[in-house]
């Protein structure tokens, strides 16, 4: 692991050299030679990504970014007042906006030190230089890579430890996905450390998918650019604007899937792999899903990784929910 930037002291950031490249060879082959066609949804992260997904979480039809920010505003010196934590693990943290009102409430205690993972190194950064300038006492250790890989690179705790994983992002799983990624969380933690994950509910469905089909199209560009990342660090030819995007509502199995339909016949090229993927008119590449929960189910799969549900907190409206769960 080496550090590749010189952000402000106290933060160091790790980035380990040539992973992600390797890493997204072997997913790509994999996914687009795949019946059907789908990519995990970290390819969307490079900086517009991560600018889009911004722009997403401001947008009306996205209640989840800002019904979650209500619910940490309300609930955050309380669970840390009880939990007393003196590290925060954020797992997918992007901007680290919506971890200011945990990181303040774990200030007034005393020093803090904050661990955010991201996949996106200039995310980090800029959140780096921001929360560095807000918190005085805050030692910060950025760490980008894939958290399905690379939760190794954790550093060892020093102290009582939360982890934060939240944005709903642990719905971007299915089932098996999640049982293998909360052991690994699991093991991050020591008896007596705490996770806090944010989850998008079961609910209206035509709600839910509106959530990722917004008028103003963000969402529609967001999906896009998984196709303009491929072709720059790929050497491919595929042309984003020949698809649609596409968010359904699966009534079976409580989630929405995001899909980029090809509007004609294609073959599109990626010259670094040497990998022609042929799409017909018609044909769907499914890039992201994201599950919706309940209690039972969020308490049955924590209970899973040996973490026990001690806290739920949800907004009046029932439609997002911050569980916290205990290592015995």
């Amino acid at each position: 692991m080496s550090d590749v930037a010189a952000p402000p002291p106290p933060f160091r950031l790790d980035v380990h050299p040539g992973v992600a490249a390797r890493d997204m060879a072997e997913d790509v082959r994999r996914g687009l030679t795949a019946t059907p066609k789908a990519l995990p949804p970290k390819y969307f992260y490079d900086a517009r990504g991560s600018e889009l997904y911004e722009r997403i979480t401001e947008l009306p039809e996205y209640y989840q970014a800002r019904t979650e920010a209500e619910i940490l505003a309300e609930v955050s010196a309380g669970v840390v007042a009880r939990h007393r934590p003196v590290e925060l693990v954020e797992i997918g943290s992007g901007s680290s906006r919506k971890t200011e009102a945990i990181l303040a409430a774990m200030a007034g205690e005393g020093g803090v030190r904050y661990v955010p993972f991201d996949v996106c190194a200039e995310m980090l950064l800029e959140a780096g230089e921001r929360l560095v300038g807000r918190f005085r006492d805050l030692d910060m250790h950025g760490i980008a890579g894939d958290f399905n890989r690379h939760m190794s690179w954790v550093p060892a705790p020093e102290g009582r430890r939360m982890v934060a994983f939240l944005g709903g992002t642990v719905g971007n799983l299915d089932r098996h996905e999640r049982a293998v990624f909360m052991r690994r969380i699991a093991a991050l933690m020591a008896p007596g450390d705490v996770l806090l994950l944010g989850t998008d509910l079961q609910g209206d469905p035509e709600r839910i998918r509106r959530a990722y089909d917004d008028v103003e199209g963000v969402t529609a560009e967001f999906n896009r650019n998984v196709l303009r990342v491929l072709n720059r660090e790929l050497g491919g030819d595929a042309d984003p604007d020949a698809f649609a995007h596409v968010a359904v509502y699966d009534d079976r199995l409580h989630r929405v899937e995001m899909r980029l339909r090809a509007l004609r016949d294609m073959t599109v090229r990626f010259g670094i792999l040497d990998l022609e993927v042929p799409f017909a008119a018609g044909e769907a590449l499914r890039t992201e899903i994201s599950c919706k929960f309940t209690r039972a189910g969020v308490t049955t799969e924590c209970a899973a990784a040996g973490l026990r549900l001690e806290e739920w907190h949800e907004d009046p409206s029932g439609r997002f929910a911050l569980s916290l769960s205990v290592r015995g």
